[in-house]
């Protein structure tokens, strides 16, 4: 079973180039087969997640033609059907947004329920209520989505709270339906904004995305185009705090910097020197740095997605921080294998208290989850001594070439396959 193994206490130095959103990709992905003519899609992340949802466009007729590891052409003139495969939807959370896109350009689709990481309960109620409000009827049988419409009519959609997942599928929905729809409270996420502007670039009517509310004037049909995926933010954030945890010195490039201002300002807070660039932030860690609450929040707070990262980072800081999870409750999975390193952290109910300790030690752990998994790859690059992460594959399903870029930095890590190779590896670097 592949695994990441790492010798620790070396400070990350260096450039690193941040790929393209996982997050928003997997949206524009889903949104590229709404038209029948040529999409081209850049700055694409070459991760398992992105990969799947290209396989599941493959499976229903859609036209799917790597340009580069980068870069993909899809044309979706020849899809055959509007029902997923669920191989391909077990396997990622974002299969979701098929529902969207069939519905709004063939009025019917047929999607299993999804998959993912498991880090709490994600219902599709507001999808559902999205959709319905659009004039479609949507039912759940045997574990499928079917949702059909005769015709979409634009609506006024009020969501009860406020869920990336469902603002990006409503919006796909909403963009070939007739007249005005208005979603009010919907996700502001920088992914949620890019979906949009690259169905607008597709000849979609949205306006306000960012914004407490999102009007969407429906239109007739979708034009082909070339759009350039945004940078990920969570991958920038994460490369941060690795900068921090190792007390290194990490320049994150092909960033915006604007949604990189919750990490920034935190980190800044633990005493670490941030300076913004106009593509690029460069975070110093310092020998001591310092205790501080965090609360996850919708964008623009804290993201749930960079949680377990800042835990590992405040878990080597002096006194006492308690981080907040507001949006998923099964969020603290990894810290028990962080106790393992010599973390010291107890989690009451959605919070965990961190007592900061002056070091960790390596120690065999393993993945929960996606963000997990990166955060107790940081925990390693800092721990004294030799530490192993298994279930790696949750890893590979957002972080492109991980194991690469950590060495670029000057980390002392590799993936390997089996114990022999794991062996080796402590003997080369002994």
């Amino acid at each position: 079973m592949s695994q990441y193994i790492m010798k620790g206490g070396i400070p990350l130095v260096g450039e690193v180039e941040i790929g393209g959103a996982k997050n928003a990709a997997l949206g524009i992905l889903a949104a590229g087969l709404m038209t029948d003519e040529d999409v081209l899609i850049e700055n694409l992340p070459d991760v398992r997640d992105t990969n799947v949802m290209l396989d599941a466009l493959a499976e229903i007729g859609a036209s799917v033609e790597r340009i580069d590891r980068h870069t993909v052409r899809l044309n979706g003139s020849s899809i055959r059907q509007i029902s997923v495969d669920d191989e391909f939807i077990r396997k990622i959370r974002a299969s979701y947004y098929f529902l969207g896109a069939l519905l709004g350009k063939y009025k019917s689709a047929q999607v299993p329920l999804p998959g993912g990481c498991n880090i709490g309960s994600r219902p599709i109620d507001l999808h559902i209520k999205g959709f319905r409000a659009l004039g479609a009827d949507v039912k759940i049988e045997n574990g499928i989505v079917y949702a059909h419409a005769i015709d979409l009519v634009g609506s006024h959609i009020y969501l009860d709270q406020v869920s990336v997942g469902a603002t990006i599928n409503i919006m796909m929905a909403a963009v070939m339906a007739d007249g005005e729809t208005i979603i009010e409270n919907p996700a502001k996420e920088p992914h949620v904004v890019d979906v949009a502007n690259f169905l607008n670039s597709m000849g979609a009517n949205i306006k306000g995305t960012g914004t407490d509310v999102i009007r969407i004037r429906g239109v007739r049909h979708l034009h082909g185009t070339e759009y350039s995926i945004i940078p990920d933010q969570i991958e920038a954030g994460t490369y941060m705090c690795a900068a921090a945890v190792t007390r290194g010195d990490v320049t994150v490039e092909n960033v915006i910097p604007k949604h990189l201002e919750a990490i920034s300002s935190k980190l800044a807070e633990l005493g670490c020197e941030v300076r913004e660039f106009d593509e690029a932030v460069r975070v110093v860690g310092r020998s001591r740095q310092f205790h501080t609450n965090i609360k996850t929040l919708p964008y623009p707070g804290f993201p749930t997605d960079m949680q377990p990262q800042i835990t590992v980072t405040l878990a080597l800081a002096e006194g006492t921080s308690i981080v907040t999870e507001s949006i998923f409750e099964n969020r603290f999975r990894y810290v028990d294998e962080l106790a393992r390193m010599g973390g010291n952290i107890r989690v009451e109910g959605n919070s965990a208290i961190i007592t900061g300790v002056k070091k960790f030690l390596g120690a065999e752990v393993s993945a929960p989850d996606l963000r997990a998994g990166a955060a107790l790859v940081l925990a390693g690059l800092a721990a004294d001594g030799y530490t192993t992460v298994d279930e790696i594959g949750y890893i590979q399903r957002g972080y492109e070439a991980f194991d690469e870029k950590l060495r670029h930095l000057g980390a002392c890590i590799e993936l390997v396959d089996d114990e022999r190779e794991a062996q080796k590896f402590r003997l080369r670097v002994v």
